[in-house]
């Protein structure tokens, strides 16, 4: 079990690895969606099992759908998941007085795709998650939702929200923003072939874009009547080992690295060293938190842009970035949504990080700490989100991991493979 405060060792030498990555989030957490959807059997390959994907198997269990959940050889944090879908038939057990209670974490792919999919049923169901995903939006989808003929109570249009299914409403038209989310949308397009929605887009730009085409692309491809999906590693968990070959210039590589063009983070490597100025808005996704982490170590200044959906994710993560490599005695500049963070060779420190419950802070962290001595990451358990055997990788041998030493920041103790794990 990770302690509540790690601490990472610098490498100081070249390091020859090939390091696998779970599956995409993005992805499989739409496919388990598409899977509770069509009709028959579906086999998931390679899909990632981490909290966010935990919580949506075990709400979509509570709708009455069956899964199976097989270990994977290729990756300890993967899975084959076989769904049986019922063609778009979803649990109606809740009542007004007494909805189908639905916890959705802090995970937003689970909060917007399954506030769409019980629309699809024919009960009440009540969707609730942590304080953090109570304070994220949810309105745009809310109001799309009515426009469709739906009921959704809501004090504050954020969760907890009370959502009346009754079924599909065939030839129904909304439109929906995307300027906080483009999960609005893609839940919206998940399911509207069985809901028979017509869902019209606003707000559309960049990195929004991206993933509203990765949804497109799943639902056009997606096997409705059962079948096979493989799943491919996520892009986003890729960048962190990208970085890692970047800032230790060694040869690292990331096995079966994601080929098609379905992730915006797969651009990530081409980035690198960074360039003058890089932008959210269609050139990099959450990944651009990574390359952020980075820039310290670069020879020029290197201004970040249009990162306002960074504001409402996980945590305040702008401000949290800036507040955390200012205390690692970088210099940052925040104006409006943008960052310039200034080369600090020579500068840096160790300092304790506060994740702020992140999972990307702290990976993106535990990256800087590889370089930088004295880097100390509160609460890493917050891996557990999307990738919990992250400091596995950091730690194991090479050539399948970094050969990192990470420490119980409070004993000095020297981590093991078992204590590594997030849980």
């Amino acid at each position: 079990m990770l302690p509540d405060l790690i601490e990472i060792t610098p490498l100081t030498g070249k390091v020859t690895a090939a390091i696998t990555v779970p599956g995409s989030k993005s992805i499989t957490n739409r496919a388990l969606i598409l899977a509770a959807l069509a009709k028959g059997k579906t086999t998931l390959r390679g899909a990632l099992w981490s909290e966010d994907t935990q919580i949506m198997a075990e709400a979509l269990q509570r709708l009455g759908i069956a899964i199976e959940i097989e270990r994977d050889a290729a990756d300890t944090c993967n899975r084959t998941i076989t769904v049986r879908g019922l063609g778009g038939e979803i649990s109606g057990d809740g009542e007004a007085e007494e909805p189908l209670e639905i916890f959705v974490g802090n995970a937003g792919t689970a909060a917007r795709f399954l506030a769409a999919l019980v629309c699809l049923g024919r009960g009440v169901y009540r969707l609730d998650g942590t304080e953090r995903m109570r304070q994220r939006p949810q309105a745009a989808l809310f109001q799309a939702l009515r426009e469709l003929g739906y009921r959704v109570d809501s004090d504050n249009d954020r969760l907890p929200a009370k959502i009346f299914g009754d079924g599909p409403h065939n030839n129904k038209m909304c439109m929906v923003s995307v300027e906080e989310s483009s999960q609005f949308a893609s839940a919206l397009l998940l399911c509207a072939r069985h809901g028979g929605w017509h869902p019209e887009l606003s707000g559309a730009a960049g990195e929004e874009t991206a993933y509203v085409e990765m949804t497109r692309r799943l639902v056009e491809t997606f096997p409705q009547q059962g079948g096979e999906f493989q799943i491919e590693p996520d892009a986003s968990s890729a960048s962190y080992f990208c970085a890692a070959k970047w800032l230790l210039d060694s040869p690292i590589e990331v096995r079966a690295f994601p080929t098609s063009d379905w992730q915006i983070d797969a651009a990530f490597p081409k980035y690198l060293p960074l360039s003058a100025e890089l932008s959210r808005r269609g050139q990099l996704g959450d990944s651009i938190m990574t390359a952020i982490t980075l820039a310290p170590f670069g020879d020029r200044p290197t201004k970040f842009t249009h990162l306002e959906r960074l504001r409402a994710q996980e945590c305040e993560r702008v401000a949290a970035l800036r507040t955390e490599l200012t205390r690692c005695g970088v210099q940052v500049e925040e104006q409006g949504e943008t960052l310039t963070v200034f080369p600090a060779a020579g500068k840096m420190h160790g300092a304790e990080i506060e994740t702020y419950n992140d999972h990307r802070m702290a990976m993106c962290f535990a990256i800087f700490g590889l370089k930088i001595p004295g880097i100390k990451l509160k609460h890493p358990a917050c891996v557990k989100k999307t990738f919990p055997n992250f400091f596995q990788k950091l730690s194991a041998p090479p050539p399948s991991g970094l050969g990192a030493k990470i420490l119980d920041a409070a004993t000095g103790r020297v981590l093991g493979r078992e204590d590594l794990f997030a849980r």
